[in-house]
């Protein structure tokens, strides 16, 4: 447990290993306790919109602390702050487990996940360099991916057997990233010094988002990526009404099998974007952008199993090829004008209010009764519309 700075920027180095492990149980964690949770709904008779609200108390929790989880991380030595924000998220899962309101104890996870996120790719770019970052990036989300693949299956099915023995295995994932974070290395904070007043730290946070929305590029990214994950929450909580409806099935396991052939194949996308795109060629991710509300919009007219796994699978393909060079672009350019840890804060701020509006949309249409495969249908369109619109404006600027 050196508490040296690393001279190795490898994305191989033994910060990254830490950095990757910590993420990964932490991942499997949120993806399994997301499943057991909604589980958890279920078979206390919650009715079917009350679902998305699940998700979206803990996308408050984002967009609330935003202003000050970017400070924080750049404060103190980011691999603390990821053991603090993993703590958190403990907390909040064992509360669950011991028959505190499932809501509150995913709104702590939600408080502990804001607080994470701006360490853990804040922390990329003080542990790899230049190009590297791109495929620092890829490792990273190959790491989540994996971890949403085994996390959201392994959810599935313990919430079939035992709902409790389901909740129990997402605060022990929780306590090994705790224990993972020990690992990294101590780098100096980022920026310490920074005043703890209410009116100093929103103001900062307002002057990064001011920063970030008006340059060109990075405001190109942030509205990537938060059209990208608020399509990506929304179509999680659409499976899970979309199986039963399409396909007939009722267990909790197919829902979390089908949003595994996503994490796979954005596995390969990832891996992909890490070798075909760099910082200068970022333009590149555009038309697999597009792609992924095509495919939404066919997949929601199937009734069979088969072409429902391959479709999902060349979703998450598109999906890791089209977020991750939006991710690095982001956190290159941030980590030279507002700090790495603030542009990511800025960057949940937007990818949380697009996850709330969007949600917010969903769970209004089921509350008023509109067909599942009819909302798939026009999510999909108007994603790839989104998309098209962007890439024209890039273009043109």
């Amino acid at each position: 447990m050196s508490e040296s700075v690393p001279t190795n920027t490898s994305i191989w180095s033994k910060g990254m290993m830490a950095v990757t492990a910590a993420q990964f149980l932490s991942a499997f964690g949120d993806n399994a306790l997301l499943f057991a949770t909604l589980a958890l709904l279920k078979s206390q008779f919650y009715p079917d919109w009350s679902q998305p609200i699940l998700q979206m108390v803990f996308v408050g929790a984002y967009i609330i602390f935003a202003p000050f989880v970017g400070q924080v991380a750049d404060s103190f030595a980011k691999g603390r702050v990821m053991m603090f924000a993993n703590s958190l998220k403990l907390l909040g899962a064992a509360s669950i487990c011991f028959g505190v309101n499932p809501f509150i104890g995913y709104t702590l996870v939600g408080i502990g996940a804001a607080a994470y996120s701006p360490a853990k790719y804040g922390i990329l770019g003080e542990l790899t360099t230049g190009d590297k970052l791109v495929k620092a990036n890829g490792l990273m989300e190959a790491s989540t991916i994996a971890a949403i693949l085994l996390g959201s299956m392994a959810g599935g099915v313990l919430a079939d057997w035992h709902v409790l023995a389901a909740l129990g295995v997402c605060a022990v994932m929780y306590g090994g990233a705790v224990i993972a974070n020990l690992f990294i290395p101590k780098l100096p904070a980022a920026r310490p010094g920074q005043s703890w007043r209410f009116t100093p730290m929103t103001a900062s946070f307002f002057n990064a988002c001011r920063v970030l929305w008006r340059n060109g590029e990075t405001r190109f990214s942030l509205l990537g990526t938060s059209m990208f994950w608020g399509a990506g929450v929304t179509l999680r909580f659409l499976l899970v009404l979309w199986v039963p409806t399409a396909l007939g099935i009722t267990d909790n396991a197919t829902p979390t099998y089908l949003n595994a052939m996503v994490a796979v194949g954005i596995v390969l996308g990832a891996g992909a974007a890490a070798k075909l795109v760099t910082l200068q060629t970022v333009a590149r991710c555009m038309p697999a952008g597009i792609l992924i509300g095509i495919v939404v919009l066919i997949f929601a007219l199937q009734h069979a199993l088969l072409p429902a796994y391959a479709l999902l699978f060349l979703m998450g393909i598109c999906g890791g090829f089209f977020v991750v060079p939006l991710n690095a672009l982001l956190q290159e350019r941030g980590k030279h004008t507002v700090g790495a840890g603030n542009a990511i804060a800025v960057q949940n701020l937007g990818e949380n209010a697009a996850m709330l509006l969007m949600l917010g949309l969903y769970s209004l249409a089921v509350k008023v009764g509109m067909p599942v495969v009819g909302i798939g249908v026009g999510f999909g369109g108007l994603f790839a519309l989104a998309i098209t619109g962007l890439w024209i404006w890039q273009r043109r600027r």
